[in-house]
């Protein structure tokens, strides 16, 4: 078999890989003003870079928003859609070693992707996400600039933004810490710091993915949650959800690549027929 080549086509950032039977080959990300710019870009970019020749490439799988402006051959190659939420099962459960897992795609928004063995559905989402971050980023700190935004909550003080349970009780709630999370944003005030407001964005949007997954999960027997996309690189990820994990009892992986994910499902949606 020769290489696949799996893209994910966002609204203006498209992210590319490529798998064959040595394994997943060189992943990449490419920003430009439309999807087609985005994509053609990264694809010319990508086989220029890392020196592959047209002929090595088998075929080219395509997913994301952006995908649906495409309906032709890929500088003389062909090219096949794939649905999205199949290639986040795919990607999600690629060398995970789980056999059931939910998997939480966070990207502009969050969705969810139940895979029990070798079915994959989508079970839903919820509108929170990275997008979340960047308008209230916008409104309230005056920056869509994420990394800006992620430099400054990790000098931010959580405690001075959330209402915990310690503010309002001085003994544990069954199952629940005391400086667990009573009301996101609830002891804000207009004095706040910007790298306090700015934790306080980034916690609420990351709690509330995390919280929404365990509540999908509850009327099944799956504990493990596999979280891909863009947010899995903010270093808030690893403060975050082990706290959950030990009060939920249920694990999240962020796997290598995470944000390549769904890119290397819509691959392995051919590899797989």
């Amino acid at each position: 078999m020769g290489m696949v080549i799996g893209i994910d086509v966002g609204g203006s950032t498209t992210k590319i890989i490529g798998v064959d039977k040595e394994g997943i080959k060189h992943p990449m990300i490419v920003k430009a003003e439309d999807p087609i710019t985005s994509l053609f870009g990264a694809f010319g970019k990508y086989i220029y870079d890392n020196g592959i020749s047209l002929n090595d490439i088998e075929k080219v799988m395509l997913t994301g928003v952006g995908s649906a402006y495409v309906n032709q051959p890929l500088y003389g190659l062909p090219t096949d859609h794939t649905d999205e939420f199949l290639a986040n099962g795919l990607g999600a459960h690629y060398n995970s070693r789980l056999q059931d897992l939910i998997v939480v795609s966070m990207g502009t928004g969050t969705s969810f992707v139940k895979v029990e063995g070798e079915n994959i559905s989508h079970i839903g989402g919820i509108g929170i996400g990275g997008g979340t971050i960047q308008g209230l980023s916008r409104l309230l700190l005056k920056t869509q600039n994420i990394h800006q935004v992620v430099d400054m909550a990790e000098k931010g003080i959580i405690e001075n933004i959330d209402l915990q349970i310690k503010d309002i009780c001085n003994t544990p709630l069954p199952g629940l810490p005391l400086d667990a999370t009573a009301s996101t944003f609830g002891k804000a005030n207009s004095n706040a710091s910007m790298e306090d407001v700015a934790a306080g964005i980034i916690h609420m949007v990351l709690q509330s993915i995390g919280q929404s997954v365990i509540l999908a999960a509850l009327n099944s027997h799956i504990k493990d949650f596999v979280l891909i996309g863009n947010l899995t690189k903010m270093p808030q990820c690893k403060e975050i959800f082990p706290v959950m994990e030990e009060m939920y009892q249920c694990h999240f992986w962020i796997p290598e690549y995470a944000e390549y994910r769904t890119a290397l499902g819509a691959a392995l949606a051919y590899t797989h027929k």
